[in-house]
């Protein structure tokens, strides 16, 4: 049986969470005296006064919560999260209407980036920073931060954090959950201050330094800027910001051991190597394609090429060219890494690269397998035999995430006649990338879909960010069962 009450009481604390982060937008609007101070404080009071009453109609209920409940939760968390966090949109007039209210902030929400807006910069500053705080609440996860913040998780929150982070090999930095997402958070945020003096020294104002550093670390891509970090014209900030998404799209773990001191882990992760392998092959090969199809300076090229390669990989989607204006085969590499995505533990979405060398393995060691029939070939990651549990979880979903990807493509047409930006819009979304193919490039936006068009897409990059299981669970017939 499923603990009701213990799932409403949750989803009643994570609501009084979210208007908390809502009063933090209105601080910033309080500070630039905009017309968005109301529409915020009242979207903050609604959330935390719901959220209130829910929790103390369920103030006696159990606190154990099972696996299902821990799906449950963590599925309903992200839908109800971006209706509220509409709110702030829809009081204040910026998304008047409640579809792109929901897509924007589920798009923020998940990490997507893909945005409806055509004129950000006329939005008042407490509404961009509510914008970006969606995405660095939903990079870390809104779960891991609620077990870091909230005592009533330490039952039953195991079930949680694997719903939320249900990776092939997940990683614990601590035997105690609620430990290991104080540390997650702690590094996130350290991260997350250390980028923004690095952007306000390189030029940006302060505002916008903060902004960009909630996306870059959630690898939302998210700007305050229409023209995206094309708008600063500068080396330096665009070298930072690739840094800090390659840092993002990294395994937190790996992070936690190198600012420990234990950097043997990270340059011995296999992970890791591939990680960076993946990287700068694409970036050699693009690099090479753009000094002979175009007249770039040697370094321009290079820097758009990684950057471009980095903020794709890690499913970021910041911008500094619109990389449709390159040459067919550099576009082909560029929709090629729209179904890699960050590594296992890092705020990236997509397939993952532990999933694409695990694949790559499995494949190899097939074929010497065929040679040699009767050997024992088993798949080894960081020098450990893989079970053939994960090897075949790693299959299913590496399956099921193609077929969904071409049967979604195939509906959108219906919607969006154009294939290529149908196969965009769809690969953006599931992989939470933010810019597409097509009309849905990375100079243009998601304003012109038709509203059936953005829920489609909405429910895709929920999908995506949870990694396919977690909700594809819940249309189950066998879930419900008692």
């Amino acid at each position: 049986m499923f603990n009701i009450k213990a799932i409403i009481k949750i989803l009643g604390f994570l609501l009084i969470v979210e208007g908390a982060f809502m009063l933090l937008a209105f601080s910033v609007s309080l500070i630039y005296q905009e017309h968005d101070m109301i529409p915020l404080l009242k979207s903050a009071l609604l959330s935390i006064f719901i959220g209130g009453i829910t929790v103390f109609a369920t103030r006696n209920a159990q606190k154990n919560i099972s696996k299902n409940d821990g799906f449950i939760i963590v599925s309903l968390v992200w839908v109800i999260f971006s209706f509220f966090g509409s709110l702030p949109y829809l009081i204040s007039g910026s998304i008047p209407n409640l579809t792109d209210a929901f897509f924007e902030t589920m798009s923020g929400f998940t990490t997507t980036g893909s945005s409806i807006l055509n004129d950000i910069e006329s939005l008042p500053h407490g509404i961009l920073f509510w914008r970006s705080m969606t995405q660095w609440l939903g990079g870390m996860g809104i779960i891991v931060l609620s077990l870091a913040i909230l005592p009533v998780f330490g039952i039953g929150g195991m079930q949680l954090f694997a719903a939320e982070v249900p990776g092939p090999v997940p990683d614990k930095l601590n035997p105690k959950i609620q430990q290991t997402a104080k540390n997650l958070w702690a590094i996130y945020v350290l991260f997350t201050l250390v980028e923004t003096v690095l952007l306000w020294v390189g030029g940006m104002t302060l505002f916008d330094a903060i902004n960009h550093s909630f996306t870059t670390m959630a690898t939302g891509g998210y700007s305050t800027k229409q023209a995206s970090i094309a708008h600063w014209d500068s080396a330096y900030i665009q070298y930072v910001i690739t840094f800090f998404m390659f840092i993002a799209g990294t395994n937190f773990t790996l992070s936690y051991s190198a600012l420990t001191g234990k950097f043997d882990k990270v340059y011995k992760n296999e992970e890791f190597k591939y990680y960076v392998l993946f990287i700068i092959t694409f970036t050699a090969i693009i690099f090479s394609g753009l000094l002979l199809s175009t007249r770039l300076g040697f370094e321009q090229a290079f820097r758009d090429t990684l950057f471009q390669v980095v903020s794709i990989i890690t499913t970021t989607g910041f911008a500094t060219v619109d990389f449709l204006t390159w040459t067919p085969f550099l576009i082909i590499l560029i929709f090629a890494l729209f179904f890699f995505g960050g590594s296992a533990g890092s705020t990236g979405g997509g397939i993952k690269i532990m999933r694409i060398v695990l694949l790559l393995k499995n494949s190899y060691y097939e074929l010497r397998r065929l040679l040699h029939p009767n050997a024992v070939i088993p798949v080894r990651f960081n020098k450990r035999a893989v079970s053939e549990h994960i090897i075949t979880n790693v299959l299913a979903f590496f399956m099921i995430y193609l077929i969904i990807f071409f049967i979604s493509t195939i509906i959108f047409t219906l919607i969006e006649p154009d294939m290529d930006s149908a196969m965009g819009a769809v690969a953006t979304s599931l992989g939470n990338i933010g810019p597409g193919l097509g009309k849905f490039g990375p100079a243009e936006n998601f304003y012109s879909v038709q509203p059936v068009g953005k829920w489609f897409l909405a429910f895709l990059m929920l999908l995506g960010r949870l990694e396919l299981f977690t909700v594809l669970v819940l249309f189950s017939p066998a879930f419900w069962k008692k």
